[in-house]
């Protein structure tokens, strides 16, 4: 059996080439197959645009076959004419970039004959041959290296390897182009083989020490082929796709990432202590759009460790809104913190608006304490399911005056303007303030508290983590718990890591993974709070995933992984659930995520 060779993950400076790619290492082959010949390409900056070509009575047609040939699709219609008008409205760029622009000719008929009208065509055009950002490339049936040199100078070759070149032909020759079928049977799917990779690799060595490029016909035209001929630093990278391909190009760099900071995995300390006991404190911890993938990104990234995956207990939680296939924070949020499924953008309220019970009142009725933590602003849609009614989550403002009816004793995020700087001149910490309650807007001050009761809003402690956020989430859990500790009292604790999902909206991977990082050193954390508290229920999960994110490579070894986004939104997809601690095995199985609130609430024996 031959070796198999894997080859993204061979390192990450194959990849760091793969970044360096532009439109310009775009060739459009077949382009004019395309439903705008030359006019698709040249919208996406592509470096070559290639045209087949026949001559039939003395007229150059662009075709496939010559039984394709259609009387309008000429050279100069197609083509030649296209490009001069760009020119003239350019003021002889190319493009408005200012990147070059490679036509290449392919000759399908006599080489001698065609190529003879070809260049007297082209010579109608002189703001095209003597402009020094285009060159006119002939491939197929091409003459004889020995009569290159009585072709006028704009006129290039595509060489092959199998050709001998004296010094003035090979300056003639502008890139080297080989079959891919030459070397190997690969069809694009899953990777080369150790023998076909070092054939090519050769192969590619030998034409770049000529310095020449090179290009391959005969590829597959998929994601998995393009990111191998980047990784194997072919210069043109053929396609029938321009748009797909140029895309995926110029988003290499939002959907890569490359971890430099890794934390430690929490490992459990002894989980056979929890199979018996009854919890007394409830810790839900909710990542934000955090899909099975957006962790497996976390944990590739981290070298191959999460806390998360330590968790022995898991199940599957399936977020279908009233309303929608696909659910949103609101909705999802509200059916852990009610235990009832209600429409998209509906905060705690039912399909008919009514305002649901909450976990926070009911386990506060009896004599819980309750915080709400988010690293995010604290009126969105997921920490407001936990305290607020609202038949809409934009009302950030009157989402957050329902605070003043919640018996939550803890609130940490973002949103100070909500509560301080409201359009109804309301000051909602003045009011909260007089009941009992410590109010800062700095989360810097945070250990300064003393007061069991708090509330601390700071908008600059909750931007990213490529922005500086820190450890917020590790250190306002700590406060939380420490201070609910105090009370003797059971508590129960929602902290969110809100931003995953904001990662997921933008289609940016290292956004992604260094919030789900940062959740799992929270999760981390929990875990370790629960071996010394072994009365205590932790229960990880996410409200829906969000982009549709799928992993195309990645390396353990190196902590790097590149994804690929489907949407810039939601998704349907069930999301895992993690339990740790007691009561952690009723959280075992598949289940719609009304069932998180219904199986806490059977855990703590509460009816």
């Amino acid at each position: 059996m031959k070796k198999i060779f894997t080859l993204f993950c061979l390192s990450f400076f194959l990849f760091a080439q793969a970044q360096e790619y532009s439109s310009s290492n775009i060739h459009s082959h077949n382009d004019y197959a395309g439903a705008l010949p030359f006019y698709g390409a040249y919208s996406n900056e592509t470096g070559v645009i290639e045209a087949d070509v026949f001559l039939v009575n003395n007229e150059l047609f662009v075709s496939h076959t010559s039984k394709e040939i259609v009387m309008h699709n000429t050279l100069k219609s197609l083509y030649l004419e296209p490009l001069s008008s760009k020119l003239k409205s350019l003021e002889g760029k190319v493009y408005q970039s200012g990147k070059p622009l490679i036509l290449m000719i392919d000759i399908k008929s006599d080489a001698d004959s065609t190529l003879k009208l070809i260049v007297q065509q082209l010579k109608a055009f002189p703001e095209i041959i003597s402009n020094k950002n285009i060159k006119i490339v002939i491939s197929g049936n091409r003459p004889l290296p020995s009569q290159y040199t009585n072709y006028p100078e704009f006129i290039y070759f595509d060489g092959r390897l199998n050709e001998n070149y004296t010094a003035e032909q090979l300056a003639r020759v502008e890139m080297i182009s080989e079959d891919l079928k030459e070397f190997t049977v690969w069809n694009g799917k899953g990777v080369l083989t150790q023998e076909d990779l070092e054939k090519i690799q050769s192969t590619i060595k030998k034409v770049h020490s000529q310095n020449k490029k090179i290009r391959f016909w005969g590829t597959q035209d998929n994601v998995n082929t393009w990111m191998t001929l980047m990784n194997l630093k072919v210069d043109f990278i053929g396609t029938d796709n321009v748009s797909e391909l140029t895309h995926f190009i110029n988003n290499i760099k939002s959907t890569f990432y490359q971890n430099t900071e890794f934390h430690q995995a929490y490992v459990p300390k002894n989980t056979s202590a929890f199979t018996k006991k009854k919890p007394k404190n409830v810790i839900l911890l909710i990542g934000d759009g955090m899909g099975l993938t957006q962790i497996y990104a976390g944990y590739t990234a981290n070298k191959g460790q999460l806390s998360l995956f330590n968790i022995p207990t898991q199940g599957l939680s399936i977020t279908k809104a009233s309303n929608s296939y696909i659910t949103d924070s609101a909705a999802g949020a509200t059916a852990m913190a009610t235990g009832h499924k209600t429409n998209n953008r509906f905060i705690s309220v039912d399909e008919n608006g009514k305002p649901l019970e909450l976990i926070t009142q009911q386990l506060a009725a009896r004599n819980y304490k309750t915080a709400v933590i988010s690293a995010g602003n604290i009126t969105d849609a997921t920490p407001a399911a936990f305290y607020a009614h609202q038949p809409e989550r934009s009302y950030s403002e009157p989402i957050a005056n329902d605070f003043l009816a919640n018996p939550s004793d803890i609130l940490i995020g973002g949103g100070k303007n909500e509560f301080k700087s409201r359009k109804d001149g309301k000051d909602l910490s003045k009011i909260l303030t007089e009941r009992g309650y410590t109010f800062l807007d700095k989360f810097n001050s945070l250990d300064t508290i003393k007061n069991s009761k708090f509330i601390v809003l700071d908008d600059a402690a909750v931007v990213s983590m490529k922005d500086g956020r820190g450890d917020f989430l590790t250190k306002s859990f700590a406060k939380a718990t420490s201070t609910l500790l105090k009370s003797k009292n059971p508590f129960f604790i929602m902290a969110e890591g809100a931003q995953i999902d904001y990662g997921g909206h933008r289609n940016n991977v290292e956004y992604v993974v260094r919030e789900m990082l940062d959740f799992d050193k929270l999760v981390g954390q929990a875990m370790e709070f629960v071996d010394n508290n072994p009365e205590t229920l932790l229960i990880v999960t996410a409200d829906h995933e969000t982009g549709g994110l799928s992993l195309i490579d990645g390396s353990i070894e190196k902590g790097y992984v590149h994804g690929s986004f489907s949407t810039n939104d939601h998704t349907a997809v069930p999301v895992p659930v993690f339990a740790y601690g007691a009561g952690a095995q009723n959280f075992m199985g598949v289940y719609q995520n009304t069932e998180i609130y219904s199986r806490i609430i059977k855990a703590l024996s509460i009816k």
